[in-house]
């Protein structure tokens, strides 16, 4: 092999190895700090009753936007701790089915990685912990009692895509990920840094979350900075457009409850457009969700001036983080 050769696959033999290493930084913390959601979470401890302290079914101020809004916060009671009770378990149906789609992609993309892939043991744990997180949220939902739906029907549809678009596009397939991922993520931190009092079943489900998850996204991240700079100049085009689409779609899908949610509380049509899609406010609350994402986007090449106008149109641009989990006030400061 000539000079000229072996110093142009050096930097890619270079790169493959730290992307190596980190998987197994990675793997390893899967083997050394891992939860199970029947050991490590006291589900018949009497505080851990959906109705002992029902007011801290009440939603918090923090993480949620209905908990925030004027027409929520003038409710009797009783009526607030009904949609907290709800509402939470609805989001916590919607993170189980999330979870799902991505095992049956996980799964996809495992079946065809080459032996001595260190891809293939990092997903493989991922998986475990995903499936734990499904048991996690589904007992979380059978505990509080109520038949929550989570996904609309329409989003539901989702759960056709995980695997195909996994085996034939694996980059656009860790970015929708990262669009589900993200938007929870940000919510349940929200929540916990606050020190708002919540029931203890909500608190136990989202520290285990919240603790697995962060290796989830590093893995996403390191994922497209990987494999996105791999590809020609047309695809990483393709993908600049497809990225803002992807975080808007599936982001409002897993952010956004059902409509059902809307008709069995009689929420005026007023209000359901404040929180989620009318108000500055909305728009801006749901766009830092992404402030990681955008920063990705800029490292791995995808955000050009077209990128940029399509994230500005749907209304998702905005800041980008300095490391990754960074809070809003620590960018402020």
């Amino acid at each position: 092999m000539s000079a000229a050769v072996t110093s142009a696959t050096d930097p890619d033999l270079a790169k493959a190895r730290e992307y190596a290493s980190k998987l197994m930084l990675l793997s390893e913390g899967s083997v050394h700090r891992h939860f199970d959601p029947f050991g490590d979470i006291d589900w018949d401890a009497p505080d851990f009753d959906p109705d002992a302290g029902p007011e801290r079914w009440i939603l918090p101020i923090s993480g949620d936007a209905i908990g925030r809004h004027p027409w929520y916060r003038a409710l009797p009671d009783d009526r607030k701790i009904a949609i907290g009770k709800y509402r939470q378990a609805n989001v916590a149906k919607v993170g189980l089915q999330f979870e799902s789609i991505l095992i049956s992609g996980m799964v996809t993309h495992n079946f065809g990685l080459p032996n001595g892939s260190p891809e293939f043991r990092y997903c493989s744990h991922e998986m475990i912990e995903e499936h734990n997180h499904t048991l996690m949220f589904q007992e979380m939902v059978n505990r509080i009692g109520l038949d929550v739906p989570g996904m609309g029907p329409l989003v539901s549809k989702f759960k056709y895509l995980g695997a195909p678009v996994a085996a034939l596009f694996p980059n656009l397939f860790f970015m929708a990920v990262l669009a589900g991922e993200e938007p929870i993520d940000h919510i349940q931190k929200a929540i916990l840094r606050s020190g708002e009092e919540v029931h203890p079943i909500m608190r136990g489900v989202m520290a285990i979350h919240v603790a697995e998850e962060a290796r989830h996204i590093s893995f996403a991240h390191e994922f497209l900075q990987q494999h996105v700079p791999e590809q020609s100049a047309a695809n990483k085009f393709v993908l600049s457009l497809a990225m803002p689409l992807v975080m808007w779609i599936l982001g409002r899908s897993i952010y956004t409850p059902p409509r059902s949610f809307w008709k069995e509380f009689d929420i005026p049509d007023h209000v359901r457009k404040e929180l989620f899609y009318g108000s500055d406010q909305a728009k801006r609350e749901f766009a830092d969700f992404f402030g990681d994402v955008r920063t990705l986007a800029k490292n791995i090449g995808l955000m050009n001036p077209v990128a940029r106008r399509v994230w500005k149109l749907l209304d998702i641009d905005g800041h980008t983080t300095r490391y990754r989990s960074e809070p809003l006030r620590g960018r402020a400061a």
